[in-house]
């Protein structure tokens, strides 16, 4: 077996805002459950992940997002403190059950709509643009009870009577909007294997793709309202947020090649494809033949070039490498023949390793999705909307020393110049977003998980202190390099 450890060129070891072009967006990341909490506040109804999160061992430390790091109390503080650190944009997520307690539509919460009116007043006072998510995973709980949520066609109906609801009260700030965030991760890890909400994996074999089609045409739903009644007059631009690890062969083997390709398939291809040709990729139909839904011409129609730029969420990098289906297992990664492997035939591990199990840092994976991306889909605008790395919680021994996240400054460094150079291989990015702007509440692994710039002190009133990397990003976004530190 060859082994092709750091395929690609060398990323260098300093990058700065030159290596950028001047109109690039540099903003920060989070969503309404993991930051906002207020739970019983201002009319807000239950969604799926406060059913999930009451449920006991669902969440590794038994916390939930009643209060998360209360930022519907502390916007303006948070506002505040993006806008000292330099970045002009910040990314958030609306609260479906905010807005439509019961998610129906049929009585729109007016505490809620203020809610959002003030924090994007408040960004917009300081210069900083808003990035709204309509759909990051909060889905009203009442839908799922009622009718299934996301397993049920009608749900299509109900997210295009939220997403006009959004777009007439704060379409006349907001001008860039963002349908769904990471559609895969609610399919699989929500009705596969049943880790996110609502904990389904009963009917793992086809389920996932039930309701990945339903969000897809949700999403197509959504931008259409827009497109119709709203663009023209307030202008602006709408797209889809897709994750995507970065498969590399684990070897030179044609087959390892092919199960890397089927993976992007999984990935990029699941949600992309659909967007762009109107169809899923045909790896995924002769994998799972009838349980792939299909959709009608109309519905591919309506599909096709639904999006005005592609949302990417990179974190890590996988080799990836053939074996055999295993048919007694239903397994997502058996669907496509697959085994995910950290280390090269040498044994040497892909890259250095974050807190989650799941994230190794891999910085040159990014721009091999980054091209794929513009290869695969004919160059389109890309924003990275969310990118970094955690740390756990319980290794953290006093705050100075919290503060001190020298690795994240290096992850930084390496995955921006990596952005930086598929610009320069041609690419249409145009902007950044670090995940997160805060320490937050990290879905099943609650607290224990810390991916913030800026670190929040649980035990002391969640108070609020820029880590190195904050003060990195400062530096950087003012021209600097950022210097602060040996990176470990």
């Amino acid at each position: 077996m060859a082994n092709t450890r750091n395929p690609g060129e060398e990323i260098p070891k300093q990058v700065s805002r030159r290596d950028f072009p001047s109109n690039f967006v540099f903003g920060v990341a989070t969503s309404a459950f993991q930051v906002e909490g207020g739970r019983k506040e201002g009319g807000r109804g239950d969604s799926i992940w406060d059913v999930f999160s009451d449920t006991p061992g669902n969440i590794v430390d038994g916390s939930n997002g009643d209060v998360a790091v209360d930022q519907y109390h502390c916007y303006k503080e948070d506002v505040e403190l993006i806008s000292k650190l330099g970045f002009n944009a910040y990314r958030f997520s609306v609260s479906w059950p905010r807005i439509f307690p019961d998610g129906t539509g049929t009585k729109i919460n007016e505490a809620g709509i203020t809610y959002y009116n003030n924090l994007i007043d408040a960004l917009l006072e300081k210069g900083i643009q808003p990035y709204l998510t309509l759909y990051h995973w909060d889905l009203p709980s009442y839908l799922h009870d009622s009718m299934g949520g996301w397993l049920n066609k009608e749900i299509v109906k109900y997210f295009a009577i939220y997403a006009e609801a959004c777009f007439a009260h704060f379409g006349d700030r907001v001008k860039h909007w963002i349908t769904l965030n990471e559609p895969l991760q609610t399919a699989v890890n929500g009705y596969c294997f049943g880790i996110f909400a609502p904990g389904r994996s009963e009917h793992s074999s086809t389920e996932p793709y039930l309701t990945a089609h339903h969000q897809l045409l949700a999403h197509a739903a959504a931008v259409a309202v827009y497109k119709e009644k709203f663009k023209a007059k307030q202008g602006g631009e709408i797209g889809i947020v897709v994750d995507c690890e970065w498969a590399e062969p684990f070897s030179d083997n044609a087959h390892d090649k092919t199960a890397a390709a089927r993976r992007i398939d999984f990935q990029l291809g699941w949600f992309l494809d659909p967007i762009y040709y109107g169809d899923y990729p045909t790896a995924m139909r002769e994998r799972l033949g009838d349980r792939l839904p299909t959709f009608s011409e109309k519905e591919k129609e309506l599909l096709k070039k639904s999006t005005d730029f592609v949302g990417l969420n990179h974190y890590t990098s996988r080799l990836i490498a053939h074996v055999p289906k295993r048919p007694e297992e239903n397994d997502f990664y058996n669907e496509q023949e697959l085994k995910r492997i950290e280390k090269w035939p040498g044994g040497e591990v892909i890259g250095d390793k974050a807190a989650s199990e799941w994230l190794y840092i891999v910085p040159w994976g990014i721009r091999k999705v980054l091209n794929c991306i513009a290869e695969r889909y004919h160059n389109p605008p890309i924003y990275v909307t969310e990118n970094g790395m955690d740390e756990e919680d319980s290794e953290i021994p006093s705050l100075p020393e919290a503060l001190e996240d020298m690795k994240r400054v290096g992850y930084f460094k390496g995955y921006l110049a990596a952005v930086a150079q598929s610009i320069r291989d041609g690419t249409d990015v145009r902007g950044y977003f670090a995940w997160s702007f805060l320490d937050n509440f990290e879905w099943l692994q609650g607290y224990t998980k810390r991916f913030g710039l800026v670190y929040v002190d649980y035990k002391n009133g969640l108070s609020r202190h820029p880590k190195s990397s904050a003060i990195w990003f400062s530096r950087f976004l003012k021209g600097g390099q950022g210097v602060g530190g040996k990176e470990k």
